[in-house]
């Protein structure tokens, strides 16, 4: 089975109607080569700074460069991408936040990743069936081949149980030219794969997660004050600048985060209960 391919006027009901049943699809030249250029420009200096991974799962030839909206304007505009946003908006709901922003760039040499589960990072935590915590995306900084290390998945793994056995003879590859985007989400089993020629493969990683669960990447901390100051208030909000729930996220005596960075944007308080209760979508039993 290979992986669902869809182009870049594609609408988000289109992209998660395959992410519902397959778990991945690729949307092919989303973005102009001259945004992709921009972004490897700006984190090339922070790519080779980069050490590379201290153990098989991260890469030991591989390395995985973070904090890209504070460091990269060009991946600002990939975070924001209209179809990207509603997609995951769609799939996770609509209370959304950044869950990480990286680079992966597998150098030669470098073996395949363990097949595995992104959710899993939230301790193996058994989310319900029909609820996805994650919306993740791989964007093709260079062309992806299956001999430079291209994202490898299984296709329809979102309904199989835990399983930390499998390999990579049962993934597809993810080839794709620069500036297409593998959406998948934080259920399906994928993995990194082997790069056997002489070129980086560099990925931009940007995944995105429900408002009430920690993110993988802080990005309080990755982007520093000064930068945020600057960003527009809708980044500023899917970074964690917001409440994430009803009451989760306030700061001291019940400000709106936003204020923090932006004294302008505050407001008080916790909003309608009523409102929220009845918005509270209700889920099946847990896996």
């Amino acid at each position: 089975m290979e992986l669902e391919r869809l182009s870049a006027n594609a609408t988000a009901d289109q992209v998660v109607d395959i992410l519902r049943t397959d778990g991945a699809v690729i949307v092919e030249n989303l973005v102009s080569d001259e945004l992709i250029d921009q972004a490897n420009r700006e984190l090339a200096p922070y790519i080779e700074a980069t050490g590379m991974g201290p153990d098989d799962f991260t890469g030991r030839q591989t390395a995985r460069t973070g904090a890209l909206i504070e460091r990269s304007p060009a991946c600002r505009e990939l975070t924001m991408n209209p179809l990207v946003l509603a997609t995951a908006q769609e799939l996770v709901g609509n209370k959304i936040q950044i869950h990480l922003t990286q680079t992966i760039a597998i150098g030669p040499g470098q073996g395949a990743q363990p097949v595995h589960r992104d959710q899993w990072a939230f301790d193996f935590f058994p989310f319900p069936d029909d609820f996805h915590v994650q919306c993740n995306t791989i964007w093709a900084l260079t062309d992806f081949t299956e001999a430079n290390g291209a994202t490898r998945v299984m296709p329809g793994s979102q309904e199989l149980p835990n399983d930390f056995g499998h390999s990579i003879d049962e993934t597809v590859c993810a080839e794709m030219s620069k500036g297409s985007v593998l959406l998948y989400t934080g259920k399906v089993y994928h993995s990194g794969g082997a790069n056997q020629t002489d070129e980086v493969r560099i990925a931009g990683n940007i995944t995105y997660c429900a408002s009430w669960v920690r993110q993988e990447e802080n990005q309080y901390l990755s982007c520093s004050r000064e930068v945020a100051a600057t960003l527009p208030e809708d980044l500023l909000r899917l970074m964690g600048y917001s409440r994430g729930a009803y009451a989760l996220g306030y700061v001291d005596d019940l400000r709106d985060p936003i204020e923090v960075v932006r004294p302008d944007l505050g407001t008080r308080g916790l909003g309608d209960v009523t409102a929220q209760v009845r918005a509270t979508p209700t889920h099946s039993a847990t896996s």
